[in-house]
């Protein structure tokens, strides 16, 4: 059974940073992509963003294009998300997740617990 284990969370001021990082016990055969989620209290949970692990392409959602970055760790089996000019808006719970790729929950097999970002202004 796979496992991830998201960290780095925590409180910061709107133009903040924080860097997630999320490290898997196993990638499954199957899996082609790591990806992170976030879901704010009565929302629904949407991708933010992924990387391709054959390739290393990145993808990501508008809301955080720019200011958002993912990176990979094969040998650590660590993906990070490195957030910079954080918004209030980016408050949120995130989730690491694997499974086959693209910014839909219903690709990916495997979730972390998540880890609370909470961004004040």
């Amino acid at each position: 059974q796979v496992q991830l284990v998201e960290s780095g969370g925590g409180s910061v001021q709107a133009g903040g940073s924080l860097r997630l990082s999320c490290v898997a016990s196993e990638y499954m055969s199957r899996t082609d992509s790591m990806a992170w989620f976030r879901q704010a209290p009565g929302k629904e949970r949407e991708g933010i963003t992924y990387i391709h692990l054959p390739s290393g392409n990145e993808y990501y959602d508008d809301s955080v294009k720019g200011r958002f970055r993912i990176s990979q760790d094969n040998a650590k089996k660590t993906t990070y998300l490195q957030m910079n000019s954080l918004k209030v808006e980016d408050t949120a719970m995130y989730y690491c997740a694997q499974g086959l790729g693209g910014l839909d929950k219903r690709w990916y097999q495997y979730w972390g617990q998540g880890t609370q970002v909470t961004v004040s202004s």
